[in-house]
């Protein structure tokens, strides 16, 4: 029988994480730690309100859980029956599998992409840093202190009411750094949204890598008609949560983030991944904030990914594991391994 843990990770932040539909000084994840026969793995959860999910209702759920009998669970595939039938939150079951897959990994003595059967990456891994929501005077200290311009991406956190400005100014600071936009949902729809792009799109020095979900999930309709009409690839991310159907994504966008915190886990995520490669779409690997386990889990798949924005642990003030460190913009494994 194995033995699971959940342990609360009080984590204060560098900065106010400040996105369109909330702020935050700092996070509540969640360790979960399993062990039995000599083996352990440790995986992490970070609840994110945007899918109801609070540190409360983690707890709660992973109690109900032991109750269950998770740890009589000795196989991937038992774990999977077993969490297909409880339908734990999603980033509770990522924490969950992905702490089963890694203690199964050093049991067989296997890397984790091996044991996964996806392609190892073949070096560091290049990131985006974010720049959250801020007044557009504080973003010239603030590109100077984070040395922002180190990143080979930079994404900017924007909402509808202030994108414009602060893209202006970010612009003027870095004419020419490729940008991810980022709207987390904030135009109501497809005129709205134009409407602020026309006027976007004609900053000087403005160069986007990609546009990710300005609209909420529920505009499909939106999307369609948005779809090659903005001068720049259009993501997905608030409308592929652990499920999607896929031939419609690809009607609306012309890629995915996928996370593996909203996917629910690595053998879901790799799914989404694949659907989306099979629609012709761009594969993006996301995060939330998280410490460098979380990110660590995701670089184990990164190979996978045109775009990676895996920044969440540089989020983090005291980032507790080490697992993870960046150097110039590149992710390589840190000492905590």
């Amino acid at each position: 029988m194995l033995t699971w843990t959940l342990t609360p990770l009080q984590l204060p932040l560098r900065f106010t994480w400040k996105i369109a539909r909330n702020a935050s000084d700092s996070k509540t994840n969640m360790l979960l730690e399993v062990s039995g026969h000599g083996y352990s793995g440790r995986g992490e959860a970070a609840p994110n309100i945007r899918y109801h999910e609070t540190p409360e209702r983690l707890q709660q759920e992973f109690a109900q859980l032991q109750v269950a009998g998770l740890g009589q669970c000795e196989t991937l595939a038992e774990l999977t029956d077993f969490l297909n039938q409880h339908q734990p939150a999603a980033a509770l079951r990522f924490a969950l599998e992905s702490a089963f897959v890694h203690r199964e990994a050093a049991r067989r003595g296997l890397a984790v992409p091996e044991l996964l059967g996806v392609p190892a990456r073949p070096g560091p891994v290049p990131t985006a840093a974010t720049l959250p929501i801020m007044a557009p005077g504080a973003v010239a200290d603030f590109v100077r202190e984070q040395d922002l311009s180190r990143f080979p991406l930079l994404k900017i956190k924007v909402n509808r009411e202030g994108g414009l400005d602060l893209l202006r100014e970010v612009t003027r600071l870095l004419p020419g750094h490729p940008l991810i936009i980022d709207g987390n949902e904030a135009w109501p729809d497809a005129d709205s949204l134009r409407q602020s792009w026309e006027q976007i799109r004609r900053l000087p020095g403005l160069q986007v890598r990609l546009l990710e979900q300005p609209l909420p999930a529920a505009c499909a309709a939106d999307y369609r008609a948005l779809k090659g009409q903005l001068g720049c690839p259009v993501f997905a991310d608030e409308s592929v949560t652990d499920e999607a159907d896929f031939a419609d994504i690809a009607r609306q966008f012309d890629g995915v983030n996928m996370k593996l915190m909203k996917a629910g886990g690595y053998l879901n995520g790799l799914r989404i991944l694949r659907e989306t490669r099979a629609q012709g779409l761009q594969t993006m690997l996301g995060c939330m904030v998280e410490t460098s386990l979380g990110i660590w889990s995701a670089l184990q798949i990164s190979a996978l990914a045109d775009v990676c924005d895996l920044d969440g642990f540089w989020v983090v003030r005291d980032e507790p594991f080490g697992m993870v460190r960046e150097e110039n913009g590149l992710l390589v494994e840190g000492p905590g391994n």
